[in-house]
């Protein structure tokens, strides 16, 4: 993709790096001196280096190259498999485990290891990096994920996804001690305004977002609880608990900065329930995924 930039009196003198850095969005410094440095910045024609000094005058022609993703390779890996046939592919994720790729990180994933076990026969409606995926569930996040097989599955999914009526039920431990038995929290999800990593309750630019509670058990200073997602925004468990003061144990971007619990990785939170409308039967379908071991320890201990 070429572009060409015409930099204006009060530009004159600054770098070409920190100039193109400022006109062009998503575009980093380090990444515009890369391309400096391969000819692909031309001052009136010439290649120049990052160092040069703009000036009112210049013709800047910039060429980003088209992103070309990575090849995911196949890996042989140990998947619990809770149920599959030709459509469908329900797994029980472990703990720290990424879902799918992204660049940098294209190996050690569950669609490395999917890949492997179903020969390239997986959706490919999300793209090369994402074959099979049609919703995903946080690395540090166990339990139940569906993976379609093909494109007829994937949009069946996404389709039940989309009107909010596929069963998903997690549980977790939350700091606090719940008073109420069951309530809803409603609250629009967005990126957070200041933080893009997080997301927030954000009624300016947020989705709607409902999730539903109950109190399984009422710990020390902690609470064990199920929640039922009405719409599955990103995040949505992690934010709407942290909304009522009562983040998850472990999550230490949305609770407190130091886990009291020592040797914890990540959030407390795992994807018991999953249940939708078969895709080619029409049958509805349930699948649940036992509480990891490190889960029910925490129960044993902290109550």
């Amino acid at each position: 993709m070429k572009q060409e930039f015409y930099p204006e009196l009060s530009d004159s003198g600054l770098r070409i790096d920190k100039y193109l850095a400022q006109v062009c969005e998503g575009l980093s410094r380090s990444y515009l001196q890369k391309l400096l440095r391969s000819g692909q910045v031309l001052v009136n024609g010439s290649p120049v280096k990052a160092s040069y000094a703009v000036e009112e005058e210049d013709l800047i022609c910039l060429e980003v190259p088209e992103a070309v993703e990575p090849e995911i390779e196949p890996e042989e890996m140990a998947l619990d498999i809770l149920y599959e046939d030709q459509d469908v592919l329900l797994v029980n994720k472990p703990k720290g485990m990424v879902v799918h790729p992204a660049a940098g990180h294209t190996s050690h994933t569950l669609v490395n290891g999917l890949m492997y076990h179903c020969r390239g026969q997986l959706s490919g409606i999300n793209g090369v990096m994402r074959p099979g995926i049609v919703h995903r569930i946080d690395m540090d996040t166990t339990g139940v994920l569906i993976v379609c097989k093909n494109d007829m599955a994937h949009s069946s999914i996404a389709a039940q996804l989309k009107e909010h009526s596929v069963t998903r039920r997690y549980q977790a431990i939350v700091h606090g001690v719940l008073k109420e038995d069951s309530s809803t929290i409603e609250g629009p999800i967005g990126r957070h305004p200041v933080d893009r990593k997080k997301m927030s309750i954000n009624y300016n630019n947020g989705k709607p977002a409902v999730t539903h509670y109950r109190v399984l058990s009422r710990l020390k200073q902690f609470t064990h609880v199920e929640c039922r997602l009405e719409t599955g925004r990103t995040h949505q468990i992690r934010v709407h608990m942290a909304s009522i003061q009562h983040p998850l144990l472990g999550d230490l971007v949305y609770g407190p900065a130091k886990c009291p619990v020592s040797g914890l990785q990540g959030q407390t939170l795992h994807a018991g329930v999953l249940g939708f409308i078969h895709p080619r039967t029409g049958e509805y379908m349930e699948f649940s995924a036992p509480l990891p071991d490190y889960f029910k320890h925490l129960l044993d201990t902290l109550a």
